[in-house]
């Protein structure tokens, strides 16, 4: 039996490279067809620092799609995922030895707590062409953080998140959606999602750039098939999502309390008339100002009451402290639910929503879809709220917007139920990625220490239960859209888990529902570098697959991988399948002589 360890690897790497592979592949990127993979790195290099580069498809070569009626190689799928010939045959042997050096390197403390020596020599260079011929396609998640130190991230957040009309504690205020300065520091216990702290204006004007260039990129890469990730904390004022988080939440609580149940406003069902009984009984319809807020109550075609104009909170014009008023039930008198905001934090919200409008719209116009992350709880209700309302403007034709939801949260399955019946009540496409979610250990110790009930779920298998009821959830009303004579494609849900036993889940439950990978309202996606195991058979299989990338300049980019690398040292060092599958390739390669495999594919991506 060969046995190989670490350093007999990387003096294996040594070797490689001063063999003719590697002169070869430089000859390679000389041609006049280089790959649109290195064009779009070279240009990912200068990206944020020259906000006047503007990416377009004349300055990148793009492959031409196959046509519809041909016919794209697919292997039979492993649900084992244990094939190593399957998963690694994107790689060639020096990228095989390279992940299981990395993989064995950030399992040692001091390879990691290290780190920052070694940084120069990580070099971010997705190679999108190679995904593609594997039938894996490429989600970009512009990965720049900024390298803070936990002052300065505390003080930023701190003065980002009150109003400059103060914060009012007043009655009625709901504490989690109020800062707590012992948790300023957003990157608390979250390795697994960068974090933007709000510096100017300028500087969500600086993002919002970054994000449509990244569109741009992406649209010219991945021939219609491409994503992106973005962030609603870099584009406005943490204070505002907070604020608008702390309206939705205390509107539930007013429906509860006026007309009864629990839950998502949506979900209580109560007509305008049956809201005017309500009054009626209270004796205070004779109030101007609630005659008023009846007469522009809105409801969906179903009678579905919205307590505010929800629709009109894409308008640039939006007037946030007027807009949320509603009766006392007792006094009828209105009473406001948002704290003031100044009229410099009112330009501030509609700044924001400009920003999310502008990287839709192109967005949409060049056939890339948007997925917008979910952040922590008590950003959530305002991100949701805002996403669903992109949705209802933008996903009219096909899902461009996606939402996100995290099923360690225990809410998740109630909102997600919610957030389908809204959508086809309304009639747009509903996008959704599912997660575990980034945020549980800060979300435990926030509630613990602010005094509210504790949000996520108790354990790990019950999160994972959360995230197969609520995939079902989705997949049973894909299944009810095929029995009705629906387009089924008016749900588009990105299964995003490294577990493989959800994978499976996924797969045999489309199996049994009847949705096949070339109906494509099912996609997978796993990061770039982890699981690519689980990630090449799925896109060798013929199914929809992603590769969630990193991106952006190197020295940008490291302090948020550099941290990601810190905090999930526990985790890598007990990626044992991977690592194993990774070594069994490595000695096969060397005992049948393919020390110098060139990867060549022929899949392409549903």
């Amino acid at each position: 039996m060969i046995i190989i360890g670490i350093w007999e690897i990387m003096a294996l790497l040594r070797l490689m490279k001063r063999t003719n592979i590697l002169r070869q592949r430089k000859n390679y990127g000389d041609k006049k067809n280089l790959s649109t993979t290195n064009k779009l790195c070279q240009l990912n290099q200068v990206l944020p620092r020259d906000n006047n580069v503007r990416i377009t498809s004349a300055q990148l070569d793009v492959k031409d799609s196959v046509p519809r009626d041909a016919k794209r190689p697919i292997d039979p799928l492993d649900l084992t995922f244990s094939d190593p010939v399957a998963a690694f045959k994107s790689k060639s042997m020096k990228e095989l030895i390279r992940a299981y050096v990395c993989f064995q390197l950030c399992s040692f403390d001091y390879v990691v707590e290290n780190n920052a020596k070694v940084k120069d020599e990580i070099h971010i260079r997705p190679t999108l062409d190679r995904l593609r011929q594997f039938g894996v396609k490429p989600l970009l998640d512009y990965s720049v953080e900024e390298d803070l130190s936990k002052e300065e991230a505390e003080r930023r957040e701190v003065k980002s998140s009150i109003s400059e009309a103060g914060d009012e504690n007043k009655e009625g205020t709901i504490k989690k959606y109020h800062l707590e300065k012992s948790f300023a520091d957003r990157r608390y216990k979250v390795s697994s999602a960068r974090t933007y702290f709000y510096l100017n204006e300028a500087s969500c004007e600086r993002n919002m750039d970054i994000f449509i260039k990244c569109v741009e990129a992406v649209s010219t890469a991945s021939v219609g098939t491409g994503m992106i990730a973005i962030k609603l904390t870099a584009l406005g004022r943490p204070q505002l999502l907070l604020q608008l988080s702390e309206v939705i939440m205390r509107a539930r609580q007013y429906m509860s309390e006026v007309v009864g149940g629990e839950g998502a406003v949506l979900a209580h069902h109560t007509s305008p008339e049956e809201l005017k009984k309500k009054f009626e009984d209270a004796h205070i319809t004779d109030a101007a100002p609630v005659k008023k807020f009846l007469n522009e109550l809105q409801s969906d075609n179903e009678g579905v009451i919205h307590l505010f104009p929800w629709s009109g909170i894409l308008n640039e014009n939006y007037e946030l402290s007027e807009t949320f008023q509603v009766p006392d039930i007792k006094t009828g008198r209105m009473v406001k639910l948002m704290t003031q905001l100044t009229r410099k934090e009112e330009e501030m919200f509609r700044n924001m929503i400009r920003r999310l409008n502008n990287i839709a719209t192109i967005a949409d116009k060049l056939n890339v879809r948007i997925m917008i992350d979910a952040e922590q709880t008590y950003f959530q209700p305002a991100i949701s709220r805002l996403t669903l309302e992109m949705m209802r403007k933008y996903n009219t034709r096909r899902p461009v917007v996606f939402n996100t939801y995290q099923t360690y949260l225990k809410d998740t399955w109630s909102e997600v139920k919610t957030d389908l019946e809204q959508a086809e009540r309304q009639k747009f496409y509903f996008g959704a990625k599912i997660v575990r979610g980034a945020y549980i250990e800060q979300e435990r110790a926030r509630a613990l220490a602010m005094g509210y009930p504790d949000p996520t779920n108790p354990t790990y298998q019950a999160t994972t239960e959360c995230y197969h009821r609520t995939l079902m959830e989705c997949l049973k009303k894909m299944k009810q859209y095929k029995d009705q004579g629906i387009d089924p494609k008016r749900l588009a849900i990105m299964v995003a888990s490294h577990n493989e036993d959800t994978v499976r889940f996924a797969i045999e439950k489309m199996k049994e529902i009847g949705i096949s990978p070339e109906d494509k309202v099912i996609c997978f996606g796993q990061l770039l570098g982890m699981c690519d195991y689980v990630t090449f058979p799925l896109g060798q299989s013929g199914y929809s697959v992603y590769k969630y990338i990193p991106y952006g300049p190197v020295k940008e980019v490291l302090p948020y991988l550099s941290r990601r690398a810190h905090e999930n040292c526990a985790i890598l060092a007990k990626i044992n399948k991977e690592k194993k599958l990774l070594m069994s390739e490595i000695l096969r390669r060397l005992r049948s002589g393919q020390l110098f495999y060139k990867p060549d594919g022929h899949y392409t991506p549903v």
